[in-house]
């Protein structure tokens, strides 16, 4: 192993950072539901404790400031950017004042003239009555949790173990009666697949009754406490699976396109391996010279997002144990130390290089360093690793989706941007 190799710089850091496409705050870690499931409930053991604490509007609003200075810096690569602010929980709508502060500050005192804010926020819905008018009025983009029909959505439930199903659709159909061209347009629906459900039920659900294509999830395997497996393998269901006994696969994954998990994975492949694929026009013009690549498929810290604790710990995203932390905000100073940050990630390629260098998918890798068990330990394991004979089955399963899927190349060509 060639320990002088430096995989990314603080440099690349801090350009990531100035040019991050979402910023997500943790609004509070108070929800007024307690789903069976919940990745910050009994299964899991990957946050800060929850103390029914709120974030801070200072800590917001200095980490604004301290963004603001990076945007209007030689840092930044395009003008106007558009940038999603998200509130997140807990469930978020528990502090309106924290989104409304955040939001008229934003809107009003900000005054960053190089970033064009889109607001949007994933919500249970339970409080969806009280204060629709609001994210209507600001034009938010809306994620509601919902698990399909009242049987598949039966482990969303309330802190006294009432079903929350009733009060969730009455609300959101309160919304689709009241502003129904915001419904269409800015609505949607994250949906969680475990044993009381399915991928056609979910589907079916939603396309029935809202006409809606739900973003579908399966429950994470990391950060299960050990004592809490049995419960989880319980309670798990597997996308792949649930949709190949559906009788309607086919006519699934087509309408749910890069939802669906089949399509997207022909996505990566396609775009990783197709010559006629080029990231930008200096691709195109000079040629893909890609010679060495990062061990792994991680994200550049901040590439895709940053996200905010309620704690005010600062993270590369949502599902990244709370231990990794890059940073940390207090209500007059923001804490980001760019050399450390590389440095960190560097030790964390380093010891998976080896592996890297010799796996047959390392163009298309897509293993987060922060999915792979014991990381900190000086010995780990890649469990995508992909010997020659493992990738060619991957390769012909890939060709086959296309060969099954005739219009799937031309679709994925032309509408699709995996970053």
């Amino acid at each position: 192993m060639n320990k002088t190799i430096t995989y990314l710089k603080a440099r690349d850091v801090e350009i990531a950072l100035a040019n991050t496409p979402q910023i997500t705050f943790e609004v509070t870690d108070a929800c007024n539901l307690k789903c069976t499931y919940c990745a910050y409930g009994d299964i899991y053991s990957d946050y800060d404790e929850r103390k029914n604490n709120v974030l801070s509007t200072q800590k917001a609003i200095t980490f604004l400031d301290y963004l603001k200075r990076l945007w209007e810096s030689p840092l930044n690569k395009s003008y106007k950017k558009d940038i999603y602010v998200s509130f997140y929980g807990g469930e978020p709508l528990l502090n309106m004042h924290f989104i409304e502060k955040i939001v008229d500050y934003i809107n009003n005192e900000l005054n960053c003239r190089t970033r064009v804010f889109t607001f949007s926020i994933t919500t249970n819905a339970t409080l969806l009555n009280k204060y629709m008018d609001y994210l209507v009025q600001k034009n938010f983009n809306l994620l509601i949790s919902l698990d399909g029909d009242e049987a598949g959505t039966a482990y969303r439930i309330d802190l006294a173990g009432h079903p929350a199903f009733k009060k969730i659709t009455d609300n959101v159909n309160l919304l689709r009666e009241k502003y129904p061209e915001y419904f269409e347009q800015k609505v949607n629906f994250s949906s969680v697949l475990h044993n009381l459900n399915s991928v056609e039920g979910i589907y079916t659900f939603f396309k029935n009754k809202y006409n809606k294509n739900p973003i579908i999830s399966e429950l994470n395997d990391m950060g299960v406490r050990r004592e809490m497996k049995v419960q989880f393998l319980n309670i798990y269901n597997n996308s792949a699976e649930s949709l190949r006994l559906s009788k309607h696969s086919k006519k699934i994954e087509e309408d749910m396109f890069m939802k669906s998990g089949a399509y997207y994975s022909a996505s990566i492949f396609l775009q990783q391996y197709n010559e006629f694929v080029y990231k930008d026009y200096n691709e195109l013009l000079l040629g893909r010279k890609r010679s060495y690549i990062i061990p792994t498929g991680t994200c550049i810290p901040f590439g895709r997002k940053v996200y905010v604790t309620v704690n005010g710990k600062i993270l590369p995203c949502e599902r990244v144990d709370h231990k990794f932390a890059l940073g940390q905000l207090s209500d007059n100073s923001t804490n980001i130390d760019f050399e450390y940050i590389a440095k960190k990630y560097n030790n964390y390629y380093k010891k998976l290089d080896t592996q890297c260098k010799s796996c047959y998918n390392k163009q298309a890798c897509s293993q987060c360093i922060f999915y792979i068990p014991d990381i900190d330990q000086n010995k780990v394991a890649c469990h995508r690793f992909m010997s020659k004979e493992v990738y060619e089955e991957y390769r012909n399963n890939q060709l086959a989706f296309f060969a099954n899927h005739p219009d799937a190349y031309y679709k994925i060509m032309t509408e699709v941007i995996v970053k």
